[in-house]
């Protein structure tokens, strides 16, 4: 298969499992998935309003351990039922249900998502795809084994700026891509010791669910939830958590990377709460065709750090907030985050003609692939983003370790390092364990 048309199917039919329907459509009169939402604020709102607005989805139940949210949401969708539980919502709703979207904080991804498809639910999941790489794995295979329809939300891997990326690279317009610097302006993370207080919870709030798996603690108005729990290690997963999937996935495609041979973070050691700020992550991966075989490092940059002068000099001296910078043998690749990506130097690019692609939409994407069962699988699928995944995690484990190379033996999902093995997996609180 020629490069291009391989790299437009990456993640598609290339990947796609044996397809079997769960009861699809069987509940539902008029045609549509019926659907249920894990969250019903934030990232979840805008995930279901992108979902129905495809025309072929109808809203039968939300789950949100916050009741101040469901307002919004009986007056949108007022046929919805609203649980405060989503194992509830599972028990009670489980059968009548084709598809389920997962947007909670990323520490309850794995577990909602293997809840979901132990019904036969098919999952669009916010990436990164769990909080731990072991969950991740689980979730992968789980998909896999049952043949369900999965999307995790990288909604601008759909959008013409990574897309063209691919094909820009599968084209051979920069040659051979010898390294790569990643880089993100945000920084979830937090140096201050974590309050010690314990403030009242909201009678609407559900704090023992909004824990879930992880360990019991006080509550602290505003440090954990809404908002703030992609700073806390129990429960997000920093900077590079929340942004890597994003970023990583331009060259990650388009390179045809499999899973890194290490990783070394440097900066400094995170404490036991919190992730870090100004973080720097090298990775090391396995050669491919688009690499001439070599070894691809590949280096990630958070908060304030930059890529060296001479990188950020190579595409005329500024940075976008957030991209990747693709060095080439024959130029360079500015891959902007959400943006036209730009070739350097310009004057050797300037007759270059950008390839025309066919527009593409995340959401509706899921949505045509779960109501036809026709052996399809959607573009950023659990096999895809289940490895983009656990590539971005491993660089996470390195932060708690800095100034230490970790070999990682993905067949095995193990880091050479014990103490850093560990955090492979996680703990869980008496009464909320997984089997990962």
């Amino acid at each position: 298969m020629p490069r291009r048309r391989f790299l437009r199917h990456l993640g598609g039919s290339i990947l796609a499992a044996p397809f079997v329907t769960s009861g699809l459509l069987s509940a539902s009169p008029n045609g549509k998935l019926r659907h249920a939402s894990f969250g019903a604020g934030g990232m979840a709102w805008n995930d279901l309003n992108a979902l129905v607005s495809q025309g072929n989805l109808e809203v039968a139940a939300v789950a949100d351990v916050d009741r101040r949210t469901f307002a919004r949401i009986r007056e949108h969708f007022p046929q919805a039922r609203c649980y405060q539980d989503w194992r509830d919502l599972l028990a009670e709703m489980g059968d009548q249900l084709d598809s389920v979207n997962v947007s909670t904080p990323d520490h309850m991804h794995g577990a909602q998502a293997l809840g979901a498809m132990a019904r036969g639910l098919h999952v669009y999941g916010q990436k990164p795809l769990a909080q731990n790489i072991a969950e991740c794995r689980a979730v992968t295979l789980k998909a896999r084994r049952l043949g369900l329809t999965t999307q995790m939300g990288i909604q601008l891997s759909s959008g013409f700026s990574e897309r063209l990326v691919a094909e820009i690279v599968a084209d051979g317009v920069i040659g051979e891509v010898r390294e790569v610097h990643t880089f993100s302006s945000k920084k979830w993370g937090d140096t201050r010791p974590r309050p010690d207080r314990s403030d009242p919870v909201a009678e609407e709030l559900d704090w023992d669910g909004w824990l879930g798996v992880a360990e019991d603690r006080s509550y602290i108005n505003n440090y954990y939830h809404p908002d703030n729990w992609r700073r806390r290690r129990d429960f997000g997963t920093g900077t590079l958590g929340d942004m890597g999937c994003h970023i990583f996935s331009a060259w990650f495609r388009a390179l045809g990377l499999t899973a890194p041979i290490s990783v070394q973070a440097t900066g400094a050691p995170l404490d036991r709460y919190n992730w870090g700020t100004d973080s720097r992550v090298d990775y090391l991966f396995p050669g491919s065709e688009w690499t001439g075989g070599r070894e691809l490092p590949v280096i990630w940059y958070d908060g304030d750090l930059r890529p060296p002068q001479e990188v950020v000099d190579s595409v005329g001296g500024n940075l976008p907030a957030q991209g990747s910078v693709l060095v080439g043998s024959e130029g360079v690749l500015l891959a902007q985050l959400d943006a036209t990506p730009r070739l350097f130097p310009e004057e050797k690019f300037a007759g270059y003609r950008y390839p025309r692609l066919e527009p593409r939409n995340h959401y509706g994407e899921f949505v045509e692939v779960c109501r036809s069962g026709d052996g399809r699988a959607p573009s950023a699928n659990f096999e895809y983003g289940g490895l983009l995944s656990e590539t971005v995690l491993l660089g996470c484990i390195a932060s708690a370790f800095p100034g230490q190379t970790l070999g990682w033996d993905p067949a095995a999902m193990k880091i050479d390092r014990p103490e850093a093995d560990r955090l492979v997996r996680r703990s869980y609180r008496p009464g909320w364990e997984l089997e990962v």
